[in-house]
């Protein structure tokens, strides 16, 4: 499937990207089935937007005709995969949404979030990130977003989502410059393919098809990282299996300390999932996982 997407892709934009002196960045995983279709939908309405009123049948879609719909064009394409192909990835593996930063706040509750610049702001949940079994943070502009991840950008140099873009695939030129190419509703008025370079500061970062990165997790985090911490936690016998909610309470902060005492000695204890205590937990899982005759299974698909 990754050569058939980079095939079509080649096919797409080949004659463009030559003209640039550039080359398509192959992806560095797996494509699923339902990103091509997304991406195919997305392709579909190219040149469709808005009538003279102000109205696009996204807005519609979503209850607000006239709507700022840059968030309404990508919902409504995975929609129509789910429609088409019988797919359930709305409200599950992409969010439904129209306002602000209920997008990215999906992807973040859901472990799939990078951050430009490798560093997540306050509102973003705050801490550095690291590619996943690494023992050092991720560098600003490292991550090449992959076909259908979700491009989250400001305009206003804050911290807020202005506006949201599929991504399609990205090309780096001889001199090395990386642009990540996309396509995005309400551009001005209608769906177009657009460019930004990887380093600019209007991206804020990206919700990612895959689990690419961790970060810190702390009192008062939720999602599936924190649910995929206690789950390690109870497997080693510092938590009961219901404790793994998913919400970082109280409980969670104790079970953090024992582990951090009983196992990483050199270690302040400090109730946080922090890249050293992360790393020592998955190592110790794995480790333990290898004995275990009953082959339990510490998350579930």
């Amino acid at each position: 499937m990754k050569k058939l997407i980079i095939m079509a892709l080649l096919l797409v934009c080949c004659a463009s990207a030559a003209l640039a002196k550039e080359e398509i960045i192959p992806p560095s995983y797996d494509v699923p089935d339902y990103v091509t279709y997304l991406l195919e939908i997305a392709v579909e309405e190219l040149g469709n937007g808005e009538d003279r009123y102000g109205v696009t049948k996204y807005g519609e879609w979503s209850g607000d005709p006239k709507a700022q719909w840059c968030a309404e064009f990508a919902c409504w394409c995975v929609d129509q995969v789910d429609k088409r192909y019988g797919t359930d990835l709305l409200k599950k593996v992409f969010p439904l949404y129209s306002s602000s930063n209920t997008g990215r706040a999906f992807f973040i509750k859901q472990g799939r979030y990078v951050a430009r610049n490798g560093h997540m702001s306050e509102i973003e949940g705050g801490g550095y990130q690291w590619y996943k079994d690494e023992d050092h943070y991720i560098k600003a502009n490292s991550y090449i977003p992959q076909p259908g991840d979700w491009a989250f950008f400001t305009f206003t140099s804050g911290v807020d989502t202005d506006h949201v873009a599929i991504v399609e695939y990205c090309t780096v030129d001889p001199n090395g410059k990386i642009t990540v190419h996309v396509i995005e509703g309400n551009n001005p008025s209608k769906v177009a393919r657009n460019t930004y370079a990887l380093a600019d500061k209007c991206i804020l970062g990206y919700g990612t098809v895959h689990d690419v990165v961790d970060w810190t997790l702390r009192a008062g985090d939720q999602g599936e990282k924190v649910r995929y911490i206690q789950l390690r936690l109870a497997y080693l016998g510092f938590l009961e299996e219901t404790d793994a909610t998913g919400s970082f309470d109280r409980t969670t902060i104790k079970a953090i300390d024992a582990f951090q005492t009983q196992c990483m000695p050199n270690k302040r204890t400090n109730g946080m999932a922090d890249i050293s205590t992360q790393n020592a937990l998955n190592a110790l899982c794995r480790e333990e996982m290898k004995n275990d005759a009953s082959g339990y299974q510490v998350v579930d698909d």
